[in-house]
């Protein structure tokens, strides 16, 4: 996408989107050569089936992942849904012949940009990075043994992801707080073809019990989502198998036990 360089302080509405790749500091040179062409086939392949436009696309090297922006005139909702598709399918043809799959931790966000001859920049770029990059996010990818992770901004969220669409189902993204150098923000986090996935609190998140509604709700761990109640998450006693949905397959217990009110009452 060209732009003049009369228009570097116009700010154009796009979508960002930053690609990192997993624990990529322990590739040596050649895998790390070998990477990137695979990172670039995912991304190309999915934006040629998705029917995005090259000259709607804007695509920076980053080393051990690529930045892209998206014109405003590509709808946010198919980058979201369809390509997102693709690039799960594509980075999983990609992975069936590696002892060691590629990971993917993808960011998003919508906001001005600004473009010069170097490449692009603003906030909007800023936190599309931060996101990705974000601890949660790597925390994620681990603790689901996943290879792909979207993590959208809330404002994303809300304006696109919420409404719901093909491809875009807003009850598998779970929602955390995160402690960024701009200061804290809400993200989305998403597992293509996966329910929500469970997303660890951030430091100094949890409230004290005096502000909770309920003396119950004590060992309710805060969730920045509980505004909606759309990601509040408990603490469950006793034992569990597994569960589907809501539907436990065996009994559980969830709340306080009876030592600990007792504790509580003393």
């Amino acid at each position: 996408m060209d732009h003049d360089v009369t228009d570097v302080a116009e700010a154009r509405y796009e979508l960002v989107i930053s690609v990192d790749a997993r624990r990529s500091g322990e590739y040596d040179d050649i895998e790390k050569t070998r990477m990137r062409a695979r990172i670039y086939r995912v991304l190309e392949t999915a934006f040629t089936h998705t029917k995005v436009a090259r000259d709607s696309l804007h695509m920076e090297d980053r080393g051990d992942g690529v930045l892209v922006s998206v014109s405003g005139q590509v709808p946010v909702a198919r980058l979201l849904g369809l390509w997102m598709v693709e690039v799960h399918e594509k980075l999983r043809d990609e992975n069936r012949a590696l002892r060691v799959p590629l990971g993917l931790r993808v960011g998003m966000h919508v906001g001005p940009v600004r473009h010069d001859d170097r490449g692009i920049a603003g906030r909007a770029v800023d936190l599309a990075c931060r996101l990705a990059d974000s601890t949660v996010a790597r925390q994620v990818l681990d603790a689901e043994r996943a290879d792909l992770v979207l993590v959208v901004s809330g404002s994303l969220y809300e304006d696109v992801v919420s409404g719901g669409g093909k491809f875009i189902e807003p009850a598998r993204y779970s929602a955390a707080r995160l402690e960024l150098k701009e200061g804290p923000v809400t993200a989305w986090f998403h597992l293509p073809g996966r329910p929500a996935p469970a997303v660890p609190a951030a430091p100094g998140t949890r409230p004290d019990a005096a502000d909770l509604s309920d003396a119950d709700d004590a060992d309710r761990t805060f969730d920045p989502g509980e505004a909606g109640d759309v990601s509040a998450r408990y603490h469950v006693q006793g034992d569990m198998s597994q569960h589907t949905g809501n539907v436990y397959q065996q009994p559980v217990h969830i709340g306080r036990t009876t030592g600990d009110a007792g504790r509580r009452k003393g």
